[in-house]
């Protein structure tokens, strides 16, 4: 398995937060903030107005001086960035009619964006809030890295000091491993890199841990494991609740990991939630994913 080489310094530049204006988009303005701040980015703040409906029969667009939804959207923009926490940052604003990951998809091409930052309501809100049922969709087709932050990621934002990366050793989940190590060295953070194996026979367990660690182990340069103090660990559990049970027993403060592309409809709503869909909504802090 070939050793991956971490870049020196993650390059943000433009970073996205998308917004329905609820509480859970309020709750990841900090984070958008403070990674603003941290990388001297810009901030483009963007809300969808939903599609106007299909009719049969063609009529004019109606202007936006008489369109309510389009005057209520307007005034929740202003006051959603009207905030505190967007003082002395170089920001913008967009307002869009259309579905919502098309906007969204639109400005990361037309702005550069590096970063999209969003709030996710979790799993009860799927079936009522345009975020929730999105969130999926927009983490797994974004070009960029996507931090979201669930409903259970209340505290305040910090340097990260425990970065968590768990893997499969997958080449998706790995896309995501130079993120982790450059976060690493960018806050001094240690990284530890988890493996989860389900349904192993208990004689087979002492093999397959120590096998898997030599292949964790193998992945990081040896000049990373001076800054960024790895650590390794092998479970046998299921990904899901692997996963989140050593995000909150650790006190981590960030999760890092990859998830795999869209094949085609796999991901839509109708089905049921992935691993990655799941960690995204109750994890105890914000969860950063890169597309493989």
């Amino acid at each position: 398995m070939p050793t991956i080489q971490a870049p020196a310094r993650i390059a943000i530049s433009n970073i996205l937060l998308t917004t329905d204006f609820s509480v859970a988009s309020q709750a990841a303005v900090p984070y958008a903030a403070a990674l603003a701040r941290l990388y001297g980015a810009k901030l483009f703040i963007a809300h969808a107005v939903g599609p106007e409906p299909n009719l049969g029969v063609p009529l004019d667009r109606l202007p936006h001086e008489f369109d309510k939804d389009w005057r209520e959207a307007e005034q929740n923009l202003r006051q959603f960035t009207d905030s505190k926490l967007l003082t002395g940052l170089s920001h913008e604003q967009f307002l869009e009619r259309g579905d919502l990951w098309e906007v969204t998809s639109s400005i990361i091409a037309e702005c550069h964006i590096d970063l999209l930052v969003l709030g996710t309501h979790g799993r009860q809100g799927l079936k009522k809030l345009v975020l929730g049922s999105a969130a999926e969709k927009i983490f797994r087709q974004a070009p960029c890295p996507v931090l979201t932050v669930g409903p259970k990621a209340t505290g305040k934002p910090h340097k990260p000091r425990h970065i968590l990366f768990p893997t499969d050793l997958s080449p998706a989940s790995l896309n995501a491993m130079p993120y982790a190590l450059s976060l690493a060295e960018e806050n001094e953070a240690t990284v530890t890199f988890l493996n989860l194996v389900p349904l192993i026979p208990w004689q087979e367990q002492t093999a397959v841990e120590e096998n898997t660690r030599k292949r964790l182990e193998s992945l990081i340069p040896e000049e990373a494991k001076v800054w960024c103090r790895p650590k390794f660990e092998v479970h046998f559990e299921f990904p899901v609740e692997g996963v989140l049970f050593f995000a909150e027993e650790h006190n981590v403060d960030l999760i890092v990991m990859g998830v795999h592309k869209p094949t085609g409809a796999s991901w839509t709503a109708h089905l049921p939630w992935t691993v990655a869909s799941e960690i995204v909504s109750d994890a105890p802090c914000p969860v950063l994913t890169v597309r493989g």
